[in-house]
């Protein structure tokens, strides 16, 4: 998803665009389009190529809504535009796919595994990572910052969901072939769909092999949660904890790596590096308007569980209806000058992570990787400087960059 600035959007004929294609999100201006839907068509129909067709919301009320409103709409039949037309086979067993009562019950356990408690015992190993991706960067070699940011994101999973460093590199192919399965770089020659397929069957069938190969697991581990835990008294079956497994994986992965990289990029571009740098005490305040202005997850989606309206326009019960992030957190009634980069933001209650019962569970972890990723940046290097082409994911789910090479200016007292 590029990131652009849009002002004038009245000669945006909305109806010529498909929200859905993932070509519009990386080599288009998605965000000037979002900036005329909200202007002219805050919900909008787009029929798809198989005559199915979904519904997008994208002002922040009313993403809000449909994301928190769990009576209404439901998780249970898929979560994700590449699902639409075919109910999610994971729908009341993967807990981003079910809805209340049961939803609380597979999640409450998990959570233990991603308290504060349990994320600061990994700190230290997480800036150590930190430290080894840009070594080269502090040797003056020009880095790829995207695909070392994807590299930071696998290994803060894998520290948390404990998977051996070595499987490393394999976890982060698999992961960008799930979330991105229409980019050239990481599609197979059949397609996105078998793409999608394979990384699936992949990432279940490494996570059985890793359960099976360990013969205890702790209940204060996260798998070893995963395996130990009941929903009314009854165990899991096996196939529910490997779809957990996977969406756990994929929660840890998703956000953490594009954050830093809009966000080094836009600094580059407007400049605000040294400055931002000059006040840790804006630390905080920063890294959420990373959040908001990446807004990585781009869009959830839900199903119509009876005949509602948003805006006067009548939903059908079993219609799709799809809740796009990134343009509810550039909306001009609740951001302030929403095109404008600004670490000292005050009022910013950003939806990055979601909203209502399916908040993000690894917030916790992805904000505290933020932090330790700034701070390590800010006292290391003066600032950056691009050097090549950038490129962005070809996804319509997550808004990222997937190439991004840069030089970074070590400080004197680094190289010393």
């Amino acid at each position: 998803m590029k990131l652009t600035y849009p002002k004038d959007s009245s000669h945006i004929n909305i109806g010529d665009y498909n929200l859905a294609d993932p070509k519009l999100h990386s080599d288009e201006d998605v965000h000037l389009v979002w900036h005329a839907m909200r202007d002219r068509a805050p919900i909008h129909w787009t029929e798809t190529e198989n005559g199915i067709g979904f519904w997008s919301v994208t002002k922040y009320s009313d993403v809000k809504n449909v994301l928190s409103n769990h009576n209404d709409f439901t998780s249970e039949r898929g979560t994700l535009l590449t699902l639409l037309g075919a109910d999610d086979p994971a729908g009341g067993k993967q807990v981003t796919v079910t809805d209340p009562p049961r939803h609380s019950k597979l999640r409450r356990p998990m959570q233990k595994g991603f308290t504060h408690k349990s994320i600061t015992k990994h700190v230290n190993v997480i800036k150590e990572e930190v430290r080894k991706l840009f070594l080269p960067a502090v040797e003056g070699e020009v880095i790829d910052f995207a695909q070392a940011m994807f590299a930071l994101s696998t290994a803060v999973a894998g520290v948390i969901l404990g998977l051996p460093a070595k499987d490393w590199p394999l976890i982060t192919q698999l992961t960008a072939m799930s979330i991105a399965p229409d980019d050239p770089k990481y599609q197979l020659e059949e397609g996105p769909q078998a793409t999608l397929q394979y990384a699936h069957r992949e990432i279940f069938s490494y996570f059985e092999d890793l359960i099976m190969e360990k013969e205890e697991w702790e209940e204060d581990e996260v798998l070893g949660i995963l395996l130990h835990q009941t929903v009314d008294h009854e165990p899991q079956d096996f196939g529910a904890i490997l779809a957990n497994c996977y969406t756990l994986l994929l929660g840890a992965t998703v956000t953490t790596p594009h954050v830093p990289s809009a966000t080094i990029y836009t600094l580059m571009e407007q400049g605000g590096f040294q400055e931002w740098a000059k006040h840790p005490e804006f630390l905080k305040t920063g890294i959420e308007e990373s959040l908001r202005w990446s807004s990585p997850a781009s869009h959830i989606m839900r199903y119509a569980l009876r005949d509602t309206e948003i805006r006067g326009q009548r939903v059908k019960k079993g219609e799709a209806i799809v809740s796009w992030i990134a343009s509810a957190n550039r909306d001009e009634e609740v951001f302030e000058n929403p095109y404008t980069f600004d670490f000292k933001r005050k009022h910013n209650p950003h939806i990055s992570f979601g909203s209502g019962i399916h908040y993000c569970m690894g917030h916790l972890a992805a904000r505290q990787t933020l932090e330790i990723l700034f701070t390590e940046l800010f006292e290391t290097f003066e600032g950056f400087e691009l050097c090549g082409e950038v490129e962005h994911l070809s996804s319509n789910f997550i808004g990222g960059i997937k190439h991004l090479p840069i030089r970074g200016t070590v400080k004197k007292k680094v190289r010393a």
